[in-house]
């Protein structure tokens, strides 16, 4: 059974995942070791670890696009009662 190190921790940080966002826009789909590449940017990520970060982000955005996430409410600029869009 492996050990879990700080290597191979599951739980990103806002400063690893705006790492993430940044070396995707830099390290495009044709971008030879692509995954190896957004591991290094980010830091203390397995190339493992980014690509399955990535698939799920995919995910996300198809089941947004879908409609299966309802809106999110937003305050109203009269008041701070949350408001349905859409």
């Amino acid at each position: 059974m492996a050990s879990m190190s700080s290597r191979g921790s599951s739980a990103w940080t806002a400063m690893q995942n705006k790492a993430f966002e940044e070396a995707l826009a830099v390290y495009d789909q044709d971008t030879p070791e692509r995954w190896l590449n957004v591991a290094k940017a980010v830091g203390e990520k397995t190339e493992e670890e980014v690509k399955r970060h990535y698939q799920l982000l995919v995910e996300d955005v198809k089941h947004i696009e879908s409609g299966h996430v309802p809106f999110p409410y937003q305050t109203s600029n009269d008041d701070d009662f949350p408001t349905k869009r859409g």
